[in-house]
């Protein structure tokens, strides 16, 4: 029996070619099958799109034939609605299994790969993942006992790092839906009014979508801290008035799909201080600077060296890194968690590659985000967004 999904994301002949790279990438890394369990990888591979990540799940690759999906027996209509797959492909664990002390989901598991044939040679397994812990990855050591276990953790995401045409045109859906969001807060944000009103009416455009597409969920809640509290990069918001003479900056992200397209920027209300111009101005100009290296053939490392390079002309410092790979995400991030824009990365940029390039910045007294989600292209990249740059300033 078909799988019924009634409005798929990708035709399959795309599943079929990211499974054809994936194996290529575990014939090189040694290895018989994978148990992918991040939901990014998941949906990637078989079309799964589902909040079912808090209790343990899976896909399951070999060398040959589909793909398995496996996880809570409830959660498996959900999957015949997403995933390319027929229904012999998924398999759900019974409900005695969720969230008890005295056994584990992942017996169930080690007994179906048993019985495929598939608990001997070596498994590869995601070791450092939010959605795969070391209650599971002991479970598995003790009842696939025949087996060798090795880290596969980023072998799929790097397979996700170049974008096909549709995935593009997916995250340029999403970047114009962060435009619209951003260009809402412009609208309507001013003194006095409670920023917990005002994200939500970010969300509102988010979801709403634009240009005639809906908006998926983020997989990150909008950051969006006043004053003080921008000093710090990941605080989100509370019921307290925005005020004059306080910068926000709102990172959030428009959403498609699940692809993410993240973007920030910063609003002072009223009149900002010297330092905030000259912070501006420092960041614009590394931001150029940075961008120019935004290029096939060169590395990561170079667009962090031209933009750190650049800042510290200015007399500014920025200790962390200024941007990362970005695609298809669930909660909690949006990244890829591939390559990122910082000293040391030696990663090529490609033709179709999505980044954020994040030059943000954290003051005394606020914080300053001015950031772009980027496309490199055969000649270089674009911006996907159209937000207005700069510092966004509302008297």
């Amino acid at each position: 029996m078909p799988s019924t999904r009634t409005s798929p994301s990708f035709l399959d002949d795309e599943y079929y070619a990211r499974i054809a790279k994936t194996r290529a990438a575990m014939d090189r890394a040694g290895v018989d099958t994978i148990i992918v369990s991040d939901p990014s990888n998941m949906a990637w591979l078989t079309g799964y799109d589902g909040w079912s990540f808090y209790v343990h799940q899976a896909v399951i690759l070999g060398m040959e034939g589909d793909p398995l999906w496996w996880g809570r027996a409830m959660d498996g209509a959900g999957a015949l609605r997403t995933v390319y797959m027929p229904e012999d492909c998924v398999h759900g664990y019974d409900d005695t299994y969720v969230q008890n002390p005295d056994k584990h989901p992942m017996e169930d598991l080690s007994r179906r790969l048993a019985g495929m044939g598939w608990d001997t040679g070596t498994i590869g397994v995601e070791m450092d993942n939010y959605y795969f812990s070391a209650a599971a990855y002991g479970t598995l050591l003790k009842h696939c006992a025949k087996a060798q276990f090795s880290d596969t953790t980023g072998l799929v995401n790097w397979q996700r790092a170049i974008k096909s045409p549709t995935e593009i045109t997916y995250m340029r859906r999403a970047a114009e839906i962060v435009t619209a969001m951003h260009a809402r807060i412009v609208e309507i944000a001013e003194p006095g009014l409670p920023k917990n009103k005002l994200v939500a009416e970010i969300y509102h455009q988010g979801i709403s979508g634009a240009g005639g597409h809906w908006g998926d969920y983020p997989a990150i809640v909008p950051m969006a801290p006043s004053g003080l509290d921008a000093t710090a990069p990941h605080l989100t918001w509370d019921d307290t008035p925005m005020r004059t003479g306080e910068a926000t900056f709102f990172e959030i992200a428009g959403a498609h799909r699940r692809y993410q397209c993240p973007q920030s920027r910063t609003l002072f209300l009223g009149t900002p201080p010297q330092k905030y111009l000259d912070a501006e101005k420092a960041v614009a100009d590394a931001t150029e600077a940075a961008l120019d290296q935004a290029k096939p053939g060169n590395q990561c490392q170079d667009v962090a060296r031209a933009f750190n390079t650049t800042l510290a002309k200015h007399g500014f410092e920025k200790d962390s890194r200024c941007g990362y790979a970005i695609g298809i995400s669930y909660p909690p991030d949006w990244g890829e968690r591939t390559m990122s824009f910082r000293s040391g990365d030696t990663s090529v940029m490609q033709d179709g590659m999505t980044f954020h390039f994040m030059p943000a910045l954290w003051l005394d007294d606020g914080g300053i985000e001015i950031t772009e989600p980027i496309l490199i292209t055969a000649t270089g990249h674009e911006r996907l967004c159209k937000t207005p740059a700069g510092l966004v300033v509302k008297s």
